[in-house]
């Protein structure tokens, strides 16, 4: 089970976007990389194809899981634990003891 999984809320700890906040749209987990609505936001140049029209296009880059952290309810970082809730492994935030939905 990931402690970072799509849709959860993040805090960004380190790099150019430190302290904002965002959505995770997906997950690699075979890199330890996620994509963040928002987040790392980098500009790429895009060659003409028949659905796209050619220019200069920002995008989100990936960023590293050791750089985000899921926000508490407080919307604070905090670390994530696992405990198991009714015969169920669930994701719980460390910093309020609270479940993570998900």
């Amino acid at each position: 089970m990931q402690k970072i999984r799509k849709g959860d809320k993040v805090v960004v700890l380190a790099g150019k976007d430190k302290g904002r906040t965002g959505e995770v749209v997906r997950v690699l987990p075979k890199e330890d990389r996620a994509f963040v609505s928002g987040i790392n936001v980098v500009k790429r140049h895009q060659r003409q194809t028949q659905t796209q029209e050619a220019g200069i296009i920002a995008k989100e880059a990936s960023i590293h899981l050791s750089n985000i952290a899921v926000a508490d309810k407080d919307g604070k970082p905090t670390r994530v634990g696992f405990k198991v809730v009714d015969g169920k492994k669930v994701r719980v935030a460390k910093r309020s003891g609270d479940v993570i939905d998900g």
